[in-house]
């Protein structure tokens, strides 16, 4: 399995203290960061456009990781790609079908961007199983996706070792994220499923942010 990523996710960023907290993420060891956008239609939340994206990449040195909830996804990979994502993951439910999926992401690893499928909890992974090497990343939403601190939904763990038995059978590079609910203790739970990217909002800028990320990182020693 591949070394353990932390993601901080923007959504729980304290916006009254952002650059102390953009300071203390880059110090930290965390690699990737991760934006939540929203447009208020495919999920009920609206946040993030890519002006922030291109703020934050001056700000730090980290992988821009970008999860677009959006109903057009084509599009909005489009302007982020642009902006400066080095990940740009949409979702299976925001297309027609699997074709169409696999379109779009040869269209986002055609414009130099990692591209990632995600999949919310009801939603199952078999459809993906046979083309996981047209991905560089699934990840798996281990909460109703929309919203921050939510608890962590335990059953969809199940979806991450059948990715994982498949990756590992086919010599795959495809990485595996999960995000909702991650705090030191399901975090656990999720590497010990086969995850091997953390996406963690609230445990992370609600502490010390350097001392949690090295928590969750110790999960995989």
């Amino acid at each position: 399995m591949k070394e353990l990523v932390i993601a901080p996710s923007i959504l729980s960023l304290d916006y009254s203290r952002t650059s102390e907290q953009l300071k203390e993420l880059d110090e930290s060891n965390a690699k990737w960061m991760h934006f939540d956008v929203m447009d208020g239609h495919f999920v009920p939340n609206l946040t993030f456009g890519p002006d922030l994206l291109k703020g934050f990449k001056k700000a730090v040195d980290m992988v821009m990781d970008v999860h677009i909830m959006v109903d057009n996804p084509d599009m909005v990979a489009e302007i982020f790609a642009k902006a400066g994502a080095d990940v740009i993951t949409f979702h299976l439910e925001a297309v027609k079908d699997v074709d169409a999926c696999i379109q779009l992401c040869r269209k986002i690893r055609e414009m130099g961007v990692q591209a990632g499928v995600s999949v919310k909890p009801k939603t199952g992974v078999d459809a993906l199983l046979t083309h996981l090497k047209e991905m560089d990343l699934v990840l798996i939403m281990s909460v109703e996706p929309g919203f921050g601190g939510q608890s962590f939904m335990e059953d969809t763990l199940e979806k991450v070792r059948i990715l994982r038995e498949r990756i590992e059978k086919e010599g795959l590079n495809t990485r595996i994220e999960i995000d909702g609910g991650i705090n030191g203790e399901t975090a656990k739970l999720a590497v010990a499923a086969g995850v091997d990217t953390l996406v963690a909002g609230s445990y992370v800028f609600k502490n010390d942010i350097a001392e949690s990320v090295d928590k969750l990182l110790a999960c995989q020693r």
